[in-house]
């Protein structure tokens, strides 16, 4: 891995891994849709609603899954100092939470029809929401520690902490009373049908193909500003 803290090699592996992780991605994702929404049959219970699992699921996956990439990134930063791992965690995070926003108005959308509200204050849904503001506050953190020239050790540390809230929404259909559904896959079994099931994992695929592409084009983004400063500040500096 430190083969590739030089950014000159990590922007030359992003440049063709970039489009072509959006371009699978995209094509995954829309396959995945048009299968979900016009070739599998209405759930026996939720009827047309269950259509929206395949938008919710992946962008649930993925929200936890963003934060889950910050914590290992500011990890590594902390421990090995890697160069590119708090660009990575950076990258991560708007990402991140776009898909968690989308996890939460899907599954209000599809909570009105089943449970008959909009939202609920159980655990689920609460700690999805807790993780939208933990990104917006790294967010604000990091852009800050960027702007005052502050260590990039305290968003870091924030990353690792805010790490804490994904084994509670991993399990908090278990640990409290809910009505989100308990999980539905698990190590070796799966809850949901073959039929519905086979569209899921596609998209789940496609989805993160798309995380995956956007993250290392953020990445090669804030590593242009960091070369593009170092730039304007070796000339200032010759200037005087």
């Amino acid at each position: 891995m430190h083969g590739f803290a030089n950014p000159k090699r990590f922007l030359a592996l992003a440049s063709w891994l970039t489009p072509l992780l959006l371009v699978s991605g995209l094509v995954l994702t829309a396959g995945a849709l048009f299968w979900g929404f016009t070739q599998v049959p209405p759930d026996r219970l939720m009827g047309e609603t269950v259509r929206i699992l395949f938008i919710h699921v992946p962008t649930a996956w993925l929200g936890m899954g963003g934060w889950t990439a910050i914590a290992i990134s500011s990890l590594v930063f902390l421990v090995w100092r890697h160069p590119l791992a708090a660009i990575a965690a950076r990258g991560a995070a708007v990402p991140g939470l776009i898909f968690t926003l989308i996890c939460l108005a899907t599954g209000s959308i599809w909570g009105r029809p089943t449970w008959g509200t909009w939202w609920v204050w159980d655990g689920r849904l609460t700690s999805m929401l807790v993780l939208a503001f933990l990104y917006v506050a790294y967010i604000a953190l990091a852009q800050s520690a960027e702007r005052e020239g502050v260590s990039a050790r305290i968003p870091a540390i924030f990353g690792l902490l805010g790490a804490v809230n994904i084994p509670i929404i991993n399990r908090s259909v278990v640990w409290w009373n809910s009505l989100h559904q308990p999980p539905s896959i698990t190590m070796g079994k799966s809850a949901i049908d073959g039929i519905f099931l086979a569209p899921l994992l596609v998209a789940v695929i496609g989805f993160s193909l798309i995380f995956g592409g956007v993250v290392l084009a953020r990445m090669r983004a804030l590593l242009a500003d960091i070369q593009a400063e170092a730039r304007l500040r070796r000339r200032a500096m010759e200037a005087d």
